[in-house]
């Protein structure tokens, strides 16, 4: 069943077009605030959006843009007056789907709901019979380039990219704030955080919102690719330009013609290679391996590395010329230690892509777990946490539990290694307090958090529902918040 939310400050638009669509066979959500859609999004897939242009709380065109960031695939409807009908065609030029004018028609609004869903499965057909829609380049024995799914990388990546930049954290509300800033531009970025932050994550996020969306996205991974090889993957080669060479091959740059090019760990391509990228650069122009002719290209390129390319030029390993090329823009990732509160929602959304996967009903998180995961480093960052719940979840029989004994063995050891202490506890007046050190920003953060949860929760008059909304979270980011911070209502 189609999922339809419908954003109205008008009590009778939302009433009316909800009862109007459900008998249609669509599930219906609706809301008279931008802000409380936003909220709704995050927490739910819509595939499509009727949005009223004008809302007592934000400004239509913003919202636009609020709602593609989160999906880039949601379908977005404007309604507008008569008299906003030239801004809301220039909301279709930046990414609605097509407006509606008031006074608003059942049976016109059926059938542009009608085919914007036809186009919308049009599009994913067209997009799954081409499977260099979305690329990854990779090292491979042919010199051939494999899609996405073909290499093992999430299949999902596209729909699912979002999820993995959101949080309550402060690192995850700069992130989502740079990435919404540096998008719509035409700026090479770098990117730049420990391996599995989710840095082709956070570049697909980019190229969706950004002008080129429509194009190719191709990513290559330089981690490991020879001199010639690079070569070959990024600029291609005629057939007989070397040896092996039997049939004349596309590079990642004609590939992304139009539109980007993602280039991870950039910073172990040879010298040759790195001269090789600049000319490109500066000409906009490539030659195949074995070739003189000149291709014309235009692509926007992000780059990705898990140090500082900064470093890396100040090492003598990457050329300062070709570095100031990229650093148009720099976007920094925060590693899963330094965002410890954006767990739960992590956990939470790979336990549902595993759900689905495995088509069995996980068990709830044991309070154990929940204190290893808090207390361990994760090197993988989050990467290592999807793994990690995928194993766990395997493992689990249906509907029980997770447990300790489901974790990896590195995990358990290093938490065995970690005498149990609470660092916190409540005190006889319901206050919590710290049993290490009271001046320990951490335990300063907690005393906050603790405060205001209490504060919000006697307001409602304990119900966890009203409680979430006013704290700006969902009603699991609260009950782990509960249980984590040992409040029990």
């Amino acid at each position: 069943m189609r999922n339809i939310l419908i954003i109205d400050d008008e009590i009778n638009i939302c009433t009316l077009l909800s009862k109007f669509l459900g008998k249609h066979g669509f599930k219906v959500d609706t809301t008279m605030s931008g802000a409380t859609a936003l909220k709704m999004m995050k927490e739910k897939t819509f595939d499509l959006v009727l949005c009223d242009y004008r809302l007592k709380d934000t400004d239509g065109a913003q919202l636009l843009q609020d709602i593609l960031l989160i999906n880039p695939r949601t379908i977005v409807i404007i309604i507008t007056g008569y008299t906003d009908v030239r801004v809301a065609v220039d909301m279709v030029k930046n990414g609605a789907y097509d407006y509606l004018s008031k006074p608003l028609y059942p049976d016109e609004i059926l059938n542009l709901v009608h085919k914007a869903f036809a186009h919308m499965d049009a599009e994913r057909e067209r997009e799954s019979s081409m499977p260099m829609r979305t690329v990854s380049a990779a090292p491979a024995g042919n010199g051939s380039v494999q899609s996405a799914g073909d290499n093992g990388a999430d299949g999902e990546m596209m729909e699912k990219s979002h999820k993995y930049v959101y949080g309550e954290s402060n690192g995850a509300k700069e992130l989502f704030r740079q990435i919404k800033l540096v998008a719509p531009t035409d700026y090479s970025v770098i990117i730049f955080g420990e391996t599995g932050t989710g840095k082709e994550s956070v570049a697909h996020l980019i190229h969706h919102h950004s002008k080129r969306h429509n194009q190719p996205f191709v990513a290559l991974d330089c981690g490991s690719l020879s001199k010639e090889l690079a070569a070959s993957e990024l600029f291609g080669h005629e057939k007989g330009a070397f040896t092996g060479a039997i049939n004349t091959k596309i590079g990642a740059f004609e590939q992304a013609h139009g539109g980007t090019l993602f280039l991870d760990e950039v910073a172990n391509l040879s010298y040759d290679i790195q001269v090789a990228l600049l000319r490109v650069i500066q000409e906009k122009v490539i030659r195949r391996v074995g070739s003189l002719k000149e291709i014309p290209i235009d692509v926007r390129i992000i780059v990705a590395s898990n140090e500082k390319l900064s470093e890396s030029v100040s090492k003598g390993r990457f050329r300062e010329d070709l570095f100031h090329r990229f650093n148009e823009f720099t976007i920094y990732i925060p590693p899963l230690r330094e965002r410890v509160e954006d767990l739960p929602l992590f956990v939470d959304a790979f336990m549902r892509q595993v759900e689905k996967e495995l088509q069995k009903n996980c068990g709830k998180i044991t309070n154990e777990v929940w204190e290893c995961f808090s207390r361990y480093n994760w090197p993988g960052n989050i990467r290592e946490l999807k793994n990690v719940i995928r194993r766990a979840c395997l493992l689990t029989p249906e509907h029980d539990d997770i447990t300790l004994s489901t974790l990896p063995l590195e995990m358990k050891e290093s938490f065995a290694q970690q005498p149990y202490e609470e660092d916190h506890q409540v005190n006889m007046s319901g206050e919590l307090i710290s049993i290490t050190n009271e001046n320990d920003l951490k335990t300063v953060a907690l005393q906050a958090e603790y405060n205001k949860i209490i504060n919000v929760l006697k307001e409602v008059k304990y119900n966890k529902t009203k409680a979430a909304q006013l704290l700006n979270i969902d009603r699991k980011t609260l009950y782990n918040k509960l249980r984590l911070l040992n409040i029990n209502y």
